[in-house]
């Protein structure tokens, strides 16, 4: 399955770097010299990483197929996908399209499903469709949510009281504004 892990931005010089917006957490894994990338649209690649440095907080990539500035124009705009079945993983680290659609389980309850993931820089957040069809953010940590099983198509949480009642609109309360009944 292809990931996308970059999304090509302005030229940067006149070598051929490009500025790319970093679309995964692990750049320095991603983006090493001779790595070759697929990109969409397709009759731009594939491309094979030349350099990859920093500047400030820019991500500056060189392909071994681009030379100048007029070539790097040409890729604005374009996404960068490696190859996830060529890629080792963590035993603890999973795809979003991996958990999308698994159970959710509250013990052997089942409590929605899985309709997507939060990457933030903090923590990631599963996104849960509950029963009533209402969307919940669930921290995606071990204490809450201590089994992931893609194989048997769940995730066990073991959520802190209240979790899945704080955003429901029957629970909110109305904000007292100093004018309540006399």
């Amino acid at each position: 399955m292809q990931l996308q892990v970059a999304r090509i931005g302005k030229p940067h010089g006149i070598r051929g770097e490009v500025t790319v917006q970093v679309l995964t957490d692990a750049p320095a894994d991603r983006f090493v010299p001779d790595v070759e990338l697929t990109v969409e649209p397709a009759r731009l690649g594939p491309l094979t990483v030349s350099s990859a440095r920093w500047n400030k907080d820019i991500l500056l990539l060189g392909f071994h197929e681009v030379s100048d500035r007029n070539g790097a124009e040409e890729l604005r705009g374009a996404k960068l996908f490696i190859d996830t079945d060529d890629v080792q993983d963590d035993d603890d680290a999973w795809y979003e399209h991996e958990l999308v659609g698994l159970d959710v389980r509250v013990g052997d309850e089942v409590v929605g499903k899985v309709s997507g993931l939060n990457t933030l820089p903090a923590q990631d957040l599963l996104i849960v469709e509950n029963v009533d069809g209402e969307e919940v953010l669930v921290p995606f940590v071990e204490a809450i949510v201590p089994e992931v099983d893609v194989e048997a198509g769940f995730v066990r949480l073991t959520p802190p009281a209240g979790l899945f009642e704080l955003n429901a609109p029957d629970t909110q309360e109305t904000p007292d504004d100093g004018e309540g009944e006399r």
